[in-house]
């Protein structure tokens, strides 16, 4: 069976200070090695990671206000499928991490906080783990946006292909379009870098080749990716 903090320290339906600080608390510890695991295995940014050690202790007392009454219960849930966490979709890693914290906030407010516990321990090691072995690498990390400059009477189409061999997995032309009253072309790829490839060295190349004209190189949020 099932260890429960309020039937054992309580038996009823009011919660008492020490039944609702060591919820919090412990879901507060709890999402902050969660945060740390996930930071140390993606590279995200600071406003996530923040976000997502503070996400099981709002869902712990959200869990702990609705203490069993179905109406609050179906409000909350209302008020929660209003409310984005990103303005962007986000990448499977970072929507997989959200559900995570909140299934460790569910647990928490529940009072499971051991199973809490033993929950985060198993999804930390199974993401250490799957990093150590290459299992769900986010390609996302390597997808780049690149714009290139080039002067009108240079034949664009496979020109840069043998750097792109070098520097990249994949590239793709995904448009053209002149500019400058014809005077030049501009050139707009998604490219997938290679893990140990440096950018500075990849522009350097472009420059030549292009006569150091305008490069624009960017990293592809998921919202920019889905439009492409």
């Amino acid at each position: 069976m099932l260890l429960n903090l309020y039937s054992t320290l309580m038996g009823t339906t009011t919660i008492s200070i020490t039944s609702f600080l060591l919820p919090v608390i412990s879901a507060l510890f709890l999402g902050l090695l969660f945060a740390l695991v996930y930071k140390r295995r993606y590279d995200v940014s600071r406003s996530f990671v923040g976000t997502l050690a503070i996400l099981p202790t709002i869902v712990c007392v959200v869990i702990m206000a609705v203490n069993g009454n179905i109406g609050a219960g179906v409000a909350v849930a209302g008020a929660f499928s209003l409310v984005r966490f990103r303005s962007a979709p986000g990448t499977a890693s970072e929507i997989g991490a959200l559900f995570a914290a909140m299934t460790m906030g569910l647990l928490a407010g529940m009072g499971f906080i051991i199973y809490a516990a033993l929950f985060i321990l198993i999804v930390g090691s199974a993401m250490l783990l799957y990093g150590l072995i290459g299992l769900g690498a986010d390609e996302d990390d390597q997808r780049r946006s690149l714009h290139i400059t080039i002067p009108e009477d240079l034949d664009y189409m496979g020109i840069f292909d043998d750097i792109f061999a070098k520097y990249t997995t994949s590239h793709k032309l995904l448009s053209s379009k002149t500019a400058g009253m014809g005077s030049v072309f501009k050139l707009n790829y998604e490219i997938f870098m290679k893990e140990d490839s440096s950018e500075k060295a990849l522009i350097d190349e472009l420059r030549v080749r292009n006569g150091n004209l305008d490069i624009h190189l960017s990293s592809i949020m998921p919202k920019e990716a889905a439009e492409l």
